[in-house]
């Protein structure tokens, strides 16, 4: 490895064909640019890879201001001035109405990718691009352990993704950010620094500081960005089997419209981790209220363990769905509507 790569030195052009890789094939593309140095060493990195392809996707910039900061909107504009310097098209997406007055990162964050979702559909792009780094892995896998996410949470931010039928591609997420930082200053490129970052308000910022005693004691950014590759890894070969079994202990052809059953004496045979994504990946087939809370997946196969063993019959509600123990059947139907959706509150 040359040492420029060691010692967090810039970007050097060979590294870009293997960066970019996941867009090479794409049609045409977002490239989410805020104006920080990640993403702005996004926007000029994938340009520079473009040019050198002669060939490829159409790069289209687009730059969210949440309304948050008034900062926002000369940080916009800097995006902007370098867009067209780099003769790309940019968009400023607003985020508009009234923010929350608790989990506002998590809210900027939902309506930062449903703006970006928006530009993709109307402008026909096939992916978007973000600059989430080795750092940003290694702090999401620090946040995710305090919360004591399972091990597909801890499997950390995924190089790529799909959300909406729209590809979320995440170029440097191998990359340190001092490297990003390195490489704009030796092209002369600024970049601007939100505040925010270093508001000990937010868990992230919290955690972000706690790293550096972490990394003193080995624990760095690229051991955990490691540790999420590793077990992404066991993840992917665990869906994998829950895969391959889904056809043997589902009554009916799996994937099924309407309900699902499943041979409950078969399922708990399985090692638990198998069954509990079993009878979750049911659960989320058939309910129609979003993602599975590990912890009340976990409680719910465990009360059907007990009940099946104890040959008892049980019924209950999850995510939207009506699980009851049938006999030699775990039966997986809709939850009828409740009252309060009824009402339309």
């Amino acid at each position: 490895m040359p040492a420029a790569e060691r010692d967090g030195g810039p970007i050097t052009g060979h590294e870009l064909v293997s960066l970019f890789s996941d867009l090479a094939d794409c049609r045409r593309v977002i490239l989410a640019v805020s104006g920080g140095p990640d993403s702005t060493a996004l926007l000029m990195l994938a340009e520079r890879w473009r040019a050198a392809q002669r060939k490829g996707p159409d790069l289209i910039v687009g730059t969210v201001d949440h309304g948050l900061r008034p900062e926002a909107k000369a940080e916009a504009a800097m995006v902007a001035k370098l867009a067209a310097k780099l003769g790309l098209p940019h968009h400023i997406l607003v985020w508009s109405g009234e923010k929350p007055s608790t989990g506002l990162q998590e809210a900027a964050r939902a309506a930062r990718y449903r703006l970006l979702l928006g530009l993709a559909r109307a402008t026909g792009a096939d992916a978007i691009a973000t600059a989430h780094t080795e750092d940003d892995q290694a702090e999401t896998m620090l946040m995710r352990i305090v919360r004591g996410s399972g091990l597909a949470g801890l499997a950390g931010i995924k190089p790529k993704s799909t959300r909406e039928g729209i590809a979320l591609v995440r170029p440097f997420l191998g990359v340190q950010k001092a490297r990003l930082i390195a490489t704009l200053r030796q092209a002369g490129v600024s970049f601007a620094e939100d505040p925010s970052n270093e508001d000990p308000r937010f868990t992230r910022v919290r955690l972000r500081r706690l790293g550096s005693e972490l990394a003193a004691e080995g624990l760095d950014g690229a051991r955990l960005a490691t540790l999420a590759r590793r077990l992404a890894r066991a993840d992917a070969a665990l869906e994998a089997m829950v895969d391959e079994l889904l056809a043997g202990i589902s009554r009916h052809p799996w994937p099924q419209a309407g309900p699902v059953e499943l041979d409950a004496a078969a399922l708990f045979r399985l090692p638990g981790e198998i069954s509990i994504r079993l009878l979750a990946r049911a659960i989320d087939r058939v309910g129609d209220e979003g993602p599975i809370e590990l912890g009340k997946i976990e409680v719910l196969h465990a009360a059907f363990e007990e009940a099946q063993a104890g040959n008892r019959p049980l019924k209950r509600t999850l995510a939207g769905a009506a699980v009851s123990l049938d006999g030699d059947h775990i039966v997986v139907t809709r939850a009828p509507a409740r009252k309060s959706r009824l009402r339309g509150s």
